[in-house]
């Protein structure tokens, strides 16, 4: 079955780095679009990035310039390196594909932004 596994989450203080990792099995990675979403509490989940199988990517206006999505089509890994951190990024980042008409999220990682 479609496996989705995020990592890399954690605390951070505000201007660092981390780089969130998704491992995919279960579909055929390589030919599916990838996202990441993000959702801090009490606030409705949003669209972070989103790579496509030729690796064409696009990102929301509130990551653009610090974040990057890339994948690792032999790893079958989905990544995000996120940079410049602040405090507004602090939420629960998912990866999310739909495979076959179905569509299958993570189980997230925790970023935390905090001095």
């Amino acid at each position: 079955q479609v496996q989705l596994v995020e990592s890399g989450g954690g605390l951070v203080q505000p201007g660092g780095s981390l780089r969130l990792s998704c491992r995919a099995s279960g579909f055929i990675f390589s030919s599916s679009v990838m996202r990441w979403y993000r959702q801090a509490p009490g606030k409705k989940r949003e669209l972070v990035a989103t790579i496509t199988d030729t690796g064409s990517s696009n990102y929301a206006d509130s990551v653009a310039g610090r974040c990057t999505i890339s994948r690792d089509n032999a790893e079958n890994t989905l990544y995000l390196q996120m940079n410049s951190l602040k405090p507004e990024d602090t939420a629960l980042y998912y990866c999310n594909t739909v495979w076959r008409g179905y569509v299958y999220w993570g189980q997230g990682t925790q970023v935390t932004v905090s001095s």
